[in-house]
């Protein structure tokens, strides 16, 4: 059951970062709204409005067709066009920022529920529609239905509105990158309060798996969601330690190494650890934090190529690049589960050398020509050198980051006073 329970989470959390998950559930919702609605009107509810509010009643039946065939229309212009919008916000940011920006915003929900409530109104007032004839008059129109059909209409152009202001500010590179950042900060602080609790001298002393079993996947893909916990208790059954060899957002090829174990499983046991550990073919900063640190340096990188040429940009992104790597420098480079005072599960991840060095490289390639933003890198790695770290080593790591990174810049500048604000 649990196992059933993991898949269904899994398959939901793919799902719902789909831009058509929200408007088929919405879309669906003003389907059965309007069934709901015909038989209420058929236990006489608009006869009772009238007897309460009549004015809030249309006179005759050809005036109705007319005015939910006027919002039916304009509902699906104003439809087309914000899905326009929304194909022209994911271009737009895939060119000038980058590709791997899409999957954040098509799973903004904000754009999602909009779309799915004008596809629901439209729904609704369509089978609406249905029940009226053009002979109808007051006491014989569904009045009720149709005042909900005009709310909704009008609730739709306000939404429209703020649709509006909003695609306008998700374009924007600071909400864009503030976004990104905002995901994966708490992303991290959530797993380095669960270090808290941990014991460090249990931590360190997890053993080498060099000699253990390996085990393969038949699967390929990101990897994904893993229930750590349902693997903790396997393996506690089993009596034995897991290693995950691969870290969690990374690709895992058919048929590589995946665990480690340090006794032989049996076939039954390795399946309820498989079935515990899912693929997808992408990738969201939610899942995994170290996407925050691609996306971030991609932009930054881009910003600073020949056709986009905007080192605002890509200072902008440096800025949440020490941030982020402020927050990481707090946190461990083991991933390890306990269970009863004992290392039960230990899991790869990036460590923090691996990580300043895969982003300062692509930055150094990319913009050691430019004195300003390597000031401005400079200036980074010296503020990460002076804050409180989980241990030494990581400042051992940036000195060195910082090292590289001037000499590659003394290299590439011509001007002898570029080359003097830079020296060390």
């Amino acid at each position: 059951m649990k196992q059933l329970y993991i898949k269904l989470l899994a398959f939901f959390s793919s799902i719902k970062s789909k831009i058509a998950f929200y408007p088929t559930i919405l879309a669906l919702a003003g389907f059965i709204l309007s069934f709901v609605m015909a038989s209420f009107e058929d236990q006489g509810v608009s006869r009772h409005l009238i007897e309460i509010a009549p004015q809030l009643l249309l006179e005759d039946g050809d005036t109705a067709l007319t005015v939910l065939s006027a919002c039916i229309g304009g509902l699906i212009s104003m439809m087309v066009f914000s899905f326009s919008m929304v194909m022209l916000l994911l271009s737009q940011a895939s060119s000038n920022f980058s590709p791997r920006l899409l999957p954040g915003l098509i799973s903004d929900k904000t754009h999602q529920i909009i779309l799915g409530t004008y596809l629901a109104t439209i729904l609704y007032n369509i089978f609406t529609l249905f029940s009226i004839e053009p002979n109808d008059e007051k006491y014989t129109l569904p009045g009720l239905s149709i005042l909900l059909g005009i709310a909704l209409t009008i609730l739709c152009l306000c939404l429209f509105i703020y649709f509006i202001h909003n695609i306008s500010q998700s374009i924007q590179i600071n909400n864009i990158l503030d976004k990104i950042y905002e995901k994966s900060r708490k992303r991290m602080e959530s797993l380095l309060e669960n270090e808290k609790d941990e014991d460090k001298n249990v931590v360190e002393n997890f053993p080498s798996t060099d000699n253990w079993f390996e085990y393969s996947t038949n699967e390929s893909g990101y990897l994904q969601n893993i229930s750590f916990k349902n693997i903790t208790e396997i393996a506690v059954n089993a009596e034995t330690r897991i290693h995950i060899t691969t870290p969690k957002g990374f690709f895992v090829l058919k048929n590589a190494c995946l665990i480690k174990s340090e006794k032989e499983l049996d076939d039954s046991t390795l399946k309820k650890i498989l079935s515990n550990i899912n693929f997808s073919r992408g990738e969201l900063v939610e899942d995994n934090y170290i996407l925050a640190f691609k996306q971030v340096t991609e932009i930054a990188v881009k910003a600073m190529s020949p056709g986009i040429n905007d080192p605002g940009t890509a200072i902008n992104a440096i800025d949440y690049l020490t941030e982020l790597f402020a927050l990481r420098m707090k946190k461990r480079d083991k991933g390890i589960l306990i269970k009863d005072d004992k290392a039960i599960v230990k899991i790869a991840i990036v460590n923090f050398e691996d990580l300043l060095y895969n982003t300062m490289a692509a930055l150094r390639t990319y913009c050691k020509h430019d004195p300003i933003i390597v000031q401005k890198l400079i200036w980074m790695l010296r503020y990460l050198e002076n804050i409180n770290a989980y241990k030494e080593e990581y400042k051992t790591v940036v000195k060195k980051e910082l090292k590289n990174l001037v000499e590659d810049a003394l290299a590439s500048f011509e001007s002898e006073q570029d080359a003097q604000k830079i020296k060390l």
